[in-house]
């Protein structure tokens, strides 16, 4: 059996050495690095499942979010940040990045194990799937989803989506002209992560707005029902 590749990037030589213990032992194999100098060649080349990144106070495991969505070879790969404190304006800049989840230091061994489980599983693709039982193709005015290969495009242009990018703004088109609570996105798209906040979808909602609106303009699709959530018109 091949086993998963993690990578973790972390520059705190005892926590990294922690963290890669804790994951090799559950059966993942993982390459660790203490900076973000060599990350995107070789993540380019390796082709991790995950990537892990310790958010420094310097800002630079931010950067390396917003340079792994930019890739794109990695721009649909999972990222778990984990935080050494926790305010709220730190898990905000992380999911703004692009990570999935945020993790808090300190963290048990078994809940490092199971929020990356969590993740993992979210993302992984059925080898079964049925693709007739619904269309892979939604078309919806100037933008068109492609379940199938999980591409979007505007105008015909294709835009890079994040997985949960992608899997928020699929699950709201194909429920198009139906108002969702933050808590039932949650639900539906985050699933069974821990400590993720009605906050989190409106950072995902965010950044999918600046890849499919025009800028500098109102919603046309991803709407805003004040009070209540989201809809996504078409």
């Amino acid at each position: 059996m091949v086993m998963q590749l993690i990578f973790l990037v972390q520059n705190d030589p005892e926590t990294c050495r922690m963290v890669k213990q804790h994951l090799e032992q559950a059966g993942y194999a993982v390459r660790s690095f203490l900076s973000a100098a060599e990350v995107i060649r070789q993540a380019e080349e390796m082709l991790p499942m995950l990537v892990m990144i310790g958010l420094a106070p310097e800002g630079h495991g931010l950067e390396l979010c917003r340079r792994i969505r930019r890739s794109p070879f990695l721009a649909k790969t999972p990222i778990v940040c984990l935080l050494h404190k926790s305010p709220d304006a730190d898990r905000i800049s992380g999911l703004e990045a692009g990570a999935d989840d945020c993790m808090v230091e300190p963290f048990s061994p078994r809940e490092l194990v199971v929020r990356v489980q969590a993740v993992l599983r979210r993302y992984e693709q059925p080898t079964n799937a049925t693709p007739q039982l619904a269309p892979s193709v939604m078309k919806l005015g100037e933008i068109e989803i492609d379940r199938s290969a999980m591409r979007v495009s505007v105008s015909g242009n294709e835009v890079t989506t994040t997985t949960l990018e992608f899997r928020l703004m699929e699950y709201l088109a194909r429920h198009r002209g139906r108002v969702f609570t933050r808590d039932q996105l949650l639900d539906a798209v985050w699933g069974d992560t821990r400590f993720v906040t009605p906050r989190s979808v409106d950072a995902c909602v965010r950044r999918i707005r600046r890849k499919i609106e025009p800028v500098s303009a109102a919603p046309n699709f991803l709407k805003t029902i004040r009070g209540v959530g989201y809809r996504f018109d078409g």
